[in-house]
Parts: structure tokens; C-alpha cells; sequence
């Protein structure tokens, strides 16, 4: 194969919150857990859910947007690469982790927090 592309789309509901690090030069890497859900219906023709959770890293500009952003169940659109690593953990265990480099961010959900003040502006007395 000449040439082969290392490219990963995915659509789903963030898992958790942005774990963020920032570094002693100021760059910043975000990791988030992605899940997708496949449907399909079974013999009897009930619809049978499976879900799949992606390891996700964010770096830079996109790690700053994701920190503000996205909170757990944003639905994201992502597209990057898929990046095999592995470490020795503090038990001296090899581990091995597959992520999601990520180069494109779209977020098709509502960012976190956006209905906060309309929430609480709801909840304020009526002045009468």
C-alpha cells in the first residue's frame, strides 16, 4: 500500500468531564472519554443498544475550548487519528492505551453551562 491514511470520525456524548493538565510552558492537554451507541433490533424485534467508549486527547487552542465547553453528555463530533502507546504503570505492569488524537472539533450540543442563567433567572422571585 502506497499511501494509507490514519483517520478516525466519531459522533457521540462526552462521558465525563475534561480532565485538563497544563504544562510549565503554559500548553494544555485535555482528555475526555467519548461514547457512541450502536442500535439494532433482535429476533423478537426489540431495539438492542451497545455502547462503545473512545479515549479522547485535546491539545493546545481545542484543549482551552474543551476545558470551557464540554461537560459530561455534550455531543461532539470529532475526527483524528488513532494513536497506540504504551507505559509501565507504578506496579511495574505494561499497559497498553489506544486514543483518539483529535484534529477536528464540532459540538452539536449545547456547550456546558449555556442554560445555567436561564435556569436560575427561572427559579428568581416574582417581583409582585
Amino acid at each position: 500500500m502506497k499511501n494509507s491514511v490514519n483517520s478516525v470520525r466519531l459522533i457521540g456524548n462526552a462521558g465525563m468531564n475534561p480532565v485538563v493538565r497544563q504544562f510549565e510552558n503554559g500548553s494544555k492537554v485535555a482528555n475526555l472519554s467519548l461514547a457512541t451507541m450502536e442500535g439494532r433490533k433482535d429476533i423478537q424485534g426489540n431495539w438492542v443498544y451497545n455502547t462503545s467508549w473512545h479515549s479522547l486527547v485535546f491539545r493546545g487552542k481545542q484543549a482551552e475550548t474543551v476545558e470551557k465547553m464540554v461537560g459530561k453528555g455534550t455531543k461532539l463530533a470529532i475526527e483524528g487519528k488513532l494513536n497506540h502507546r504504551d507505559y509501565v504503570d507504578k506496579d511495574g505492569q505494561k499497559r497498553y492505551v489506544t486514543e483518539i488524537i483529535v484534529n477536528e472539533l464540532l459540538m452539536l450540543g449545547q456547550p456546558k453551562n449555556a442554560g445555567k442563567a436561564e435556569v436560575e433567572k427561572a427559579e428568581e422571585p416574582l417581583p409582585f
